[in-house]
């Protein structure tokens, strides 16, 4: 069996039980090293398959490889695998295999849901996730899809806002997103979210400070009814035209 296993932003508390289970019954962990890191006290004496960053392709084959001998192994990504994970390559990468996989997609608390939490309940209408980051998906397509969230007034949470190769990226999205929406709307930034040093800042888009902002950050752009009370970020759950 090759288990894909989501491991929630960082902490241990915001593991599902099941990853959990999975990681502690499975010999044989892939992934890439920073998540290998955060579970490090979890897979002392495990055999271990670690790549470095956008090393995607050869993780989920070497996973598939070695299940293929009928061993189980477990394929972790940060976040739930299903969401900008690796659930989905690694089905693809199993479909064209020759010898069947069982897989199995163990599921975990993304970073919108964790931030979110954190920052009070922006995400009690509806909303949408959209990622900046160009590797995977045409930045032209990306901006359609900022576009088109922005003009329904959705809940935008902006994954992948803003690296050292893409530092206008989140600014390009921002702009765009002012089309439709006002300047004064609420919007929070959860960076490193339930790590030791997450910090949690609910702000405005036109107070926004770029800078602070990384890959290890999202941001979640409310709609027109988003408000703070009390430092916190609330989307009522009725919308008002």
């Amino acid at each position: 069996m090759l288990y894909v296993v989501g491991l929630g932003p960082g902490s241990k508390e915001l593991m599902t039980e099941e990853a959990r289970q999975v990681i502690e019954n499975t010999h044989t962990i892939v992934g890439y090293a920073t998540y290998v890191r955060l579970i490090e006290d979890m897979i002392e004496g495990k055999e271990l398959v670690v790549t470095g960053m956008r090393g995607e392709i050869e993780r989920c084959k070497k996973a598939l490889e070695i299940a293929a001998t009928g061993k189980d192994v477990a394929i972790i990504s940060s976040g739930d695998a299903g969401i900008y994970g690796m659930a989905g390559l690694v089905l693809e990468l199993a479909g064209k295999m020759d010898t069947h996989i069982d897989v199995k997609v163990i599921p975990g608390v993304t970073a919108s849901i964790a931030a979110a939490a954190h920052l009070g309940a922006p995400l009690m209408n509806d909303f949408c996730h959209i990622s900046l980051s160009d590797l995977m998906t045409p930045w032209d397509v990306i901006t359609e899809r900022v576009d088109a969230a922005a003009k329904a007034d959705f809940v935008i949470c902006l994954y992948n806002p803003r690296s050292k190769g893409r530092p206008h990226h989140l600014r390009k999205a921002l702009d765009i997103i002012l089309k439709y929406k006002s300047p004064d709307t609420v919007v929070g930034i959860g960076k490193d979210v339930a790590r030791p040093k997450e910090i949690d800042k609910v702000t405005t888009i036109k107070d926004l400070d770029e800078t602070e902002i990384n890959m290890t950050s999202i941001v979640i752009v409310g709609n027109k009814n988003t408000y703070v009370e009390d430092g916190r970020m609330i989307t009522p759950r009725g919308y008002t035209l």
